[in-house]
């Protein structure tokens, strides 16, 4: 006799994959996920994934995935070995991200409303929403009002200014004037140290109607962590890279780097510019922190937040993703003293 048929398609993996596949090529088209190393990590974790949803009876499909399957899944893998990483409450974090990132780009393209399960999901569970949080996650390290003020003007007596006597910037090596500019783009723009070594001279954007010629944001390329983006420059930073492109211009160095290591524009290496910036902090009476000078990108961070913006706007201009901006919300529901 032979074997009846089911009344429904059974689900494949088909779909399953099909939607991961749609989120990566996304993800890969904005400059993200480059690192073939975090590609086969989200590769495994949903695989991972997508096996046990099929393996269920009936089988779990992206349509009906609720928090209960969630629940389910989370305590199947509880029965994996103890050394399996997958049982650390950052793992699954890690995890319950991707699936809610998938669904929401696979409703997106159907033009359909999202399963927020996983969202929901992790609403309902603190061990695991925290995991990156707190102990896992310290607090970033900033300067107080005094301290940015302070640094804003010795960082700003690189330029000469019209109308009152310049403070000994003529006498500054062009190293040293690029030093302090560096500095000054991580403090005022919100730069890691990587992406100023990576600038190009065409980064500076200088026309804008009703503003003065001076550079007002910079387009920072992307890199295997993050995409292409563009990151506003405060005034005063864009004062004195305008007068670092003078100086450069007319001393004639070579190369397409914004900041080179040499005249002949070589690309400027990580230590040597991690030297650069803590010596420009020392100079400046700035105590150098154990997270070096990210401490000038996070001042920036809390600034930008303080005064408004909105927090999805501030992860662009910085290129991380909007999970990353918790512990800046964090020191924000204190009393931060910050610029």
């Amino acid at each position: 006799m032979a074997a009846s048929l089911p009344l429904f398609a059974e689900p494949s993996a088909t779909s399953h994959q099909a939607a991961f596949d749609a989120w990566l090529a996304a993800q890969q088209d904005n400059g993200a996920l480059r690192l073939p190393s975090s590609v086969a990590v989200y590769r495994d974790m949903w695989g991972s994934f997508t096996a046990w949803c099929l393996g269920q009876s009936p089988a779990v499909t992206l349509a009906s995935l609720g928090r209960s399957d969630l629940s389910a899944f989370q305590q199947a893998r509880f029965g994996m070995k103890s050394a399996d990483l997958s049982l650390s409450p950052r793992y699954a974090l890690r995890l319950l991200r991707l699936i809610d990132r998938v669904l929401r780009h696979h409703a997106e393209t159907l033009g359909e409303p999202a399963n927020t399960a996983a969202a929901d999901w992790l609403a309902e569970q603190p061990a695991v929403r925290y995991a990156d949080s707190a102990r896992a996650d310290p607090l970033p390290e900033f300067l107080s009002v005094s301290e940015a003020k302070h640094l804003i003007a010795y960082l700003s007596s690189a330029r000469p200014r019209p109308g009152a006597a310049s403070q000994g910037w003529s006498a500054l090596s062009w190293q040293a004037l690029r030093n302090r500019v560096a500095v000054a783009l991580q403090l005022g723009a919100g730069l890691a140290p990587g992406d100023v070594r990576v600038l190009r001279l065409d980064a500076p954007t200088s026309q804008i109607a009703g503003r003065r010629d001076r550079p007002w944001k910079l387009a920072v390329p992307g890199n295997g962590n993050s995409p292409a983006r563009e990151a506003p420059v405060a005034p005063w930073a864009g004062e004195l890279l305008q007068h670092w492109l003078k100086v450069r211009a007319e001393l004639q160095i070579a190369g397409d780097f914004l900041f080179p290591a040499t005249r002949t524009g070589k690309p400027w290496s990580k230590e040597a510019q991690y030297v650069a910036a803590k010596q420009v902090l020392e100079e400046a009476g700035i105590e150098a922190s154990s997270g070096g000078s990210f401490v000038l990108r996070h001042t920036f961070a809390l600034r930008q937040l303080r005064r408004g913006a909105r927090i999805d706007e501030v992860a662009r201009w910085l290129g991380v993703a909007l999970e990353a901006m918790g512990k800046y919300q964090r020191v924000l529901t204190g009393p931060a003293d910050v610029v």
